[in-house]
């Protein structure tokens, strides 16, 4: 099922005028609406929203009351925010319509009161935070009294001066508890919420001061399973060390500080107080030392329990004297992890290196180390942290030559992790020697063009991403898993390099496409991510990655579909491969532009015989050769004879007028029609001896059929055509297609050649009157 996010921001909208708005009708959505920019555009009351949604965050808005009718109807809620609004005003039954609502956030606000009321209701309440409103109490014993599925809560602020006993009765599962209790001045023992999965406390302020009171408080909370957070700590002589006196007593374990100012006289009573304790992780996040680091007056302490530094963003106030950590070897020899973070160191000596001893985990992330510190870190790679295993100097400033500078780690030979990233190296030496155990190496966000035969053989991790490769061609033959995004491939690399690769990422880089035979290289792959690319949409990559997305392919294709965008071709640019439909006959443009010929070729082989079957294209040829004659209208014969070879003895010795004879008339050389045609259109009519030996003889065919085509040209009325039975004749017997000139036999009179002498006179009398009709009619 999806989950869908809407996110309202009217935040540079002017014209904002309304407190309620409808959103339209959806299910499994997240409502953000957020109007922080102006207090005259934000919401005042809560706006009404779908019916379906999941999450509604009404964050940094106006709002100064929720009324019992706010949320009715929202059943379906899970998660409300409310932080950073006016609230003064809840009514009782507010929240009684959210019966799966399981994180609600209160905080920052202007309640001055709590009602247990509110959360009557909320059974299914997992997280719940209070903090940063000025009540002064918790109120009622019974506040949460009904929420037994609560794991997550957050109360207090400078406003808060007690806590009474029975004020956390009901949260029997709970496992993280934060408490802002900078001016409490009462504090009574909370039974049965103890020991929690980990407690942060905000105990800047005047509260420290109350040692009595404070040790109690740090008391009841700290149990050696529990990691206690300490956020807003200002600890500057001894005294503001007492308190903490107990939660060595009940040897804490798990200790992070947030915003921490400290001085050296209180370190060293830190160091004292927590001597022997069995204190195993110490993080110091956004810490201000204003002393100059002479912590020597600690070192006949013991802290060998200690296993783990981590210090994130530390300043040092007077850095020029603070001095060498050369003193701070009972410190240092202990712990196996040691991370110094975004804390701007630019020198650790060779000589307090060897101090750390133990030393398994060392991470200087983000610092100023220089191509030259870090030799004197690593003491020139003499091998001195003999048991280090992993090793981080991503983000800092190291470029020598602007090449990796292996020698320094290849005598750690128990490294297995190395990262070198977001540094300024873009050359790769062409042989090197690394640990045999290095197992994992990251140079991502570096300059790197090229990847040599010096990659260690033994990797199982590599992560180049965000370098300027244009190929990958080294065997690596223990690979598992690699990283190649953001850089400038066009190609998947060669699967058979890496026998056991098992994971690729190749996303951002100028891959366009890759084949089923490129993915069946990999032995093992069964995780490849290649999103954010410029994707060629063919039908045979489509299809790929479609049945990728199903689960189908060789390869499973694990991050999102929406990574997958179409840049060509360009009508298909911009959309998802997922969503993308292609044809057939897209796809198959070769078979169908066969199919497609080899139907056009029958059609032309089909309509070729039809045509000649029906004797089209002597039609074509007569019509052209009509078209030449018509522009010779010159008139020369009283008719042109159209007869039969065998029927030549009686034309000649009967037939005595000016008539246009082929044996006589036709020019010799020219095409026979073109002859036919010229006489037809040179005679004022045309004489048909019609016999058999007519109907049988081809050319005289072809005669009738240009008489036939020249009758109904649009000019002619029948009277240019005269018939002549020289023998009886059936009107059958002439050829079916020429069916107007049937009809004409059936509509005009023909001359009948009689076998009686004494009747050939009327016959000759007759043939002369037809072939000078039109001269006898002229004026």
């Amino acid at each position: 099922m999806k989950k869908f996010l809407v996110i309202l921001n009217f935040a540079h909208n002017s014209s904002l005028q309304m407190q309620i708005i409808q959103v339209v009708t959806l299910r499994n959505v997240r409502i953000v609406i957020s109007c922080s920019d102006a207090a005259k555009m934000r919401f005042t009351r809560v706006p009404t929203v779908t019916d379906g949604a999941l999450t509604l965050d009404l964050s940094f808005n106006n709002i100064s009351e929720v009324t019992d009718d706010d949320l009715i109807g929202h059943a379906h809620l899970r998660a409300l925010s409310l932080h950073g609004n006016t609230l003064t005003v809840i009514q009782p039954s507010a929240f009684d319509a959210l019966w799966n609502l399981e994180e609600l956030d209160l905080s920052n606000n202007r309640l001055t009161a709590l009602n247990h009321t509110w959360f009557q209701k909320l059974g299914a309440l997992q997280k719940l935070n209070l903090v940063g409103n000025p009540y002064r109490s918790l109120g009622s014993s019974l506040l949460f009294q009904g929420l037994v599925r609560l794991r997550k809560l957050a109360f207090g602020s400078d406003d808060l001066v007690e806590l009474r006993r029975g004020h956390l009765t009901g949260v029997s599962q709970l496992e993280e508890l934060t408490v802002h209790a900078n001016n409490l001045q009462r504090w009574e023992g909370q039974a049965g919420i103890w020991p929690l999965g980990r407690v942060t406390l905000s105990l800047h302020g005047p509260f420290l001061n109350n040692t009595a009171l404070a040790s109690d408080l740090l008391g009841d909370v700290s149990y050696p399973e529990t990691p206690m957070v300490l956020l807003d700590l200002h600890l500057i002589g001894n005294e503001s060390i007492q308190p903490f006196r107990e939660t060595s007593r009940r040897r804490v374990r798990f200790l992070t500080t947030y915003n921490l100012s400290v001085s050296d006289e209180a370190i060293v009573e830190l160091l004292k107080v927590s001597d022997g304790a069995p204190l195993t992780y110490m993080a110091v996040n956004n810490a201000r030392l204003t002393g100059e680091g002479r912590w020597e007056r600690a070192k006949e302490t013991d802290h060998k329990n200690i296993d783990e530094f981590f210090i994130r963003d530390v300043v040092i106030l007077n850095v020029w004297k603070f001095v060498s950590f050369m003193d701070l070897g009972f410190l240092l020899q202990y712990p196996r992890r040691v991370s110094v973070i975004g804390a701007k160191v630019f020198l650790l000596p060779c000589n307090s290196t060897r101090l750390l001893k133990n030393l398994q985990y060392l991470d200087l992330t983000n610092n100023l180390l220089t191509d030259m510190t870090l030799e004197q870190t690593l003491c020139n790679g003499d091998g001195t942290l003999k048991n280090l295993r992993v090793l981080n100097f991503s983000g800092n400033a190291l470029k020598v030559d602007k090449s990796l500078q292996i020698h320094l780690v290849a005598k750690l030979d128990k490294l297995a992790h190395l990262d070198v990233s977001r540094n300024g190296y873009n050359v790769m030496p062409t042989h090197c020697t690394w640990p045999s155990t290095l197992q994992y190496l990251n140079i991502s966000g570096s300059k790197l063009t090229e990847v040599t035969a010096c990659m260690p053989k033994t990797l199982q991790v590599l992560d180049l991403s965000n370098n300027d490769l244009q190929t990958f061609l080294v065997d690596l033959p223990a690979l598992r898993e690699l990283y190649l995004s953001g850089n400038k491939l066009q190609n998947l690399p060669n699967g058979s390099k890496f026998p056991n690769l098992q994971s690729l990422t190749i996303q951002s880089n100028t891959l366009s496409i890759f084949h089923d035979s490129e993915l069946k290289s990999y032995q093992r792959l069964t995780n490849l991510q290649a999103g954010q690319n410029k994707i060629l949409c063919s039908c045979e990559f489509v299809n790929l990655l479609q049945m990728s997305f199903r689960g189908q392919g060789a390869v499973a294709l694990t991050d999102e579909e929406e990574n997958y965008i179409c840049d060509s071709p360009l009508p298909l640019q911009g959309e998802q491969v997922g969503q993308v439909h292609l044809s057939i006959a897209y796809c198959h443009q070769v078979l169908v532009v066969c199919v497609c010929c080899g139907v056009a070729l029958v059609i032309m082989v089909v309509l070729v015989v039809v045509l000649w079957r029906i004797h089209a294209f002597w039609y074509v040829k007569m019509t052209w050769a009509w078209l030449k004659a018509k522009r010779k209208p010159l008139l020369c014969y009283d008719a042109f004879v159209s007869y039969s070879e065998r029927d030549a003895s009686w034309v000649e010795e009967y037939l005595a007028f000016s008539l246009c004879l082929h044996k006589r008339d036709f020019l010799p050389g020219q095409w026979i029609v073109d002859n036919i045609m010229s006489a037809m259109e040179r005679s004022r009519r045309t004489v048909f001896i019609l016999s058999e030996n007519f109907v049988s003889s081809d050319w005289c065919r072809y005669e009738l059929d240009f008489s036939h085509f020249r009758l109904f040209d649009g000019k002619d009325d029948g009277d240019t055509a005269i018939l002549i039975l020289l023998e009886p004749l059936s009107k059958d017997d002439i050829p079916k297609r020429f069916c107007k000139l049937r009809k004409l036999m059936n509509s005009t009179t023909y001359l009948e050649w009689p076998q009686e002498e004494e009747k050939r006179p009327e016959f000759w009398g007759s043939l002369r009157n037809a072939l000078r009709g039109d001269d006898e009619e002229e004026p």
